[in-house]
């Protein structure tokens, strides 16, 4: 089906028209792939993928506008990409891409692709998107001693003890982000690891838009055009 030469307020650097794109937004809001995306829009794969692109990069920028986490907040770190090598103990495993997040309960969360896990590399982070004063959940990983030192009330639980929530004190908001992460990922049937940042915020921009992303997106695009 040729692209038609239409205008169209939400996307000027194409001759599709608003209701085509429309129609290409809302499936990218349902996860549809981009393979499934061109069949039922009948747009030709490569620019389904140029505009799948497209949207994670907006995505991508949307996501690092945050604003500071307060109240109650849980942090975790977790592994992407290449399965856990068979013997390797501790934290991670080689070949896979460290994350670290931070979950307001109740409310969004925040991920940052990191090198390792060390306080040094975590402790920035958290001063940089938690408020002081705050109460933290974490595991007992060594990355969170001296919290209370920087200003924050910090609670562990000790997943190495068998011990996974007693009463307010667990990380399962944090922990429910990772499960859900994975499951959107693996269907994408492996990601070029110089495009994971984008999927991974995608990710996290679908967890904290569910049930709106599909309009959250049209907001975004009608008051800045891609």
């Amino acid at each position: 089906m040729p692209l038609q030469n239409n205008k169209n307020k939400y996307f000027r650097r194409t001759r599709i028209s608003e209701r085509k794109f429309r129609e290409i937004l809302k499936e990218f809001s349902r996860d549809t792939d981009a393979t499934e995306c061109a069949d039922r829009t009948k747009v030709h794969r490569n620019t389904i993928n140029r505009i799948y692109r497209l949207l994670r990069e907006r995505i991508f920028e949307l996501t690092q506008k945050t604003s500071p986490f307060d109240e109650e907040v849980e942090l975790d770190e977790s592994y992407f990409g290449a399965k856990r090598v068979r013997g390797k103990r501790g934290r991670g495993a080689g070949g896979k891409v460290p994350v670290f997040g931070i979950l307001k309960r109740g409310g969004k969360v925040y991920t940052q692709i990191v090198t390792g896990c060390s306080r040094a590399e975590l402790l920035p982070i958290i001063k940089g998107k938690v408020l002081e004063d705050t109460m933290i959940y974490t595991d007992g990983w060594k990355a969170y001693d001296g919290l209370i030192v920087h200003g924050y009330k910090h609670r562990r639980i000790h997943h190495s003890h068998n011990e996974f929530a007693r009463g307010k004190n667990h990380i399962n908001g944090i922990e429910s982000f990772w499960s859900f992460a994975k499951r959107i990922l693996r269907k994408r049937n492996g990601i070029a690891k110089h495009l994971f940042h984008l999927h991974l915020k995608e990710c996290e921009y679908r967890f904290n838009n569910r049930g709106k992303m599909y309009n959250e997106l049209l907001k975004e695009f009608r008051s800045r055009p891609l």
